[in-house]
């Protein structure tokens, strides 16, 4: 058994960590910090995880809860985990971070997308990029990782294949994707009200979007992206577009994505379209692809949950990695429905 602690577990990325690993036969939870919830019960903010945590509260961040522990996952708004990593490299613990603070390589790129200057650039190259179909080679033998953001996990799992490959110019990609609410966060805000998003299909984030430069990095390319607000809790459904680099159909698409993720326990390639509801609480991602012989263009789809495949989940499968486990271990593949 592992012990692991949660640095910002009162959010919903922490939420949802905290009931998958309720059902983990490995991973321990020592602590859950919410300093905005501290002595909270964790049964009073998130009744559903009463049976799990009983009285259990959250807990005021303090360097001492890390004693006897092996891990610690950190799910803080952008900003905060750049000023507590430095101590918990010094204590010697595994991190594995949920926010952007390390997931860039570039420390000019925080200024340009995220508005300020990083204050632990040193340390950007010492994290692995936590996607694992993509990245597993890093994520084995490290200590700390940076898990993606979620539209970038949907959106570089879907055009990865093709831009490693060459098969598609990196120049000129657009990507469309729709998130449920949940991706903007616990905390309301008066453009993500029941009133406002109900009913409502909108775009935001135009032409600067923070997940852009992570997709650039990944992908290698140039990416134009356009996120969008729909009126649901979870998911994400990205529509990416590019360009073949020479002949390519529909079949030789599918084929691609096939081969590329054979032995992916948490990607399925289907002839069908995907659906957000078809990843609902699993983290796997759904995959599928067209080739338009009108225009020419290629074009891939892709859905996931975005608080279990485009964050908790994926956590805990690079917990599971770097601490030498099955990284499905604990970890669902069937989504709930209906």
């Amino acid at each position: 058994m592992t012990r692991i602690g949660i640095i910002g577990a009162s959010g919903f990325t922490g939420a949802e960590l905290l009931r998958l690993l309720a059902a983990h036969p490995e991973l321990e939870v020592a602590f859950a910090t919410g300093d905005t919830q501290a002595g909270t019960p964790i049964a009073a903010l998130y009744p559903s995880l009463a049976a799990a945590y009983g009285d259990v509260r959250f807990a005021a961040w303090d360097p001492s809860l890390l004693d006897g522990v092996d891990l610690v996952f950190l799910g803080l708004p952008h900003g905060a985990s750049q000023g507590i990593v430095p101590s918990l490299v010094d204590a010697g613990v595994r991190i594995v971070d949920l926010a952007a603070d390390f997931r860039l390589t570039d420390p000019d790129a925080y200024p340009r997308w995220y508005g300020e200057a990083h204050t632990a650039p040193e340390l950007l190259g010492q994290f692995a990029y936590g996607l694992p179909e993509l990245f597993r080679d890093q994520i084995v033998g490290a200590d700390k990782v940076a898990v993606p953001g979620c539209y970038p996990t949907a959106t570089t799992l879907a055009l990865a294949p093709f831009t490693r490959a060459g098969l598609v110019e990196t120049s000129g990609i657009v990507v469309d994707a729709a998130s449920g609410v949940s991706g903007a966060g616990r905390p309301p805000k008066p453009n993500t009200t029941f009133c406002t998003v109900d009913e409502d299909f909108t775009a935001y984030g135009l032409l600067d979007h923070r997940h852009t430069a992570e997709m650039d990095q990944v992908l290698g390319a140039t990416v134009l992206f356009t996120p969008h607000l729909a009126p649901m809790n979870r998911g994400i459904l990205a529509t990416c577009y590019a360009r073949p680099t020479g002949s390519l159909t529909t079949d030789d698409a599918l084929d691609v994505l096939r081969s590329h993720y054979a032995d992916e326990p948490f990607v399925v390639v289907t002839d069908a379209a995907p659906s957000t509801k078809a990843t609902l609480g699993s983290n796997t991602a759904h995959l599928t692809a067209r080739v338009d012989e009108r225009t020419g263009w290629l074009v891939v789809l892709s859905a996931i949950d975005n608080l279990v495949k485009g964050a908790s989940g994926q956590a805990v499968q690079c917990a599971n990695i770097i601490t030498g486990r099955d990284e499905a271990l604990g970890l669902p593949i069937v989504a709930l429905y209906p």
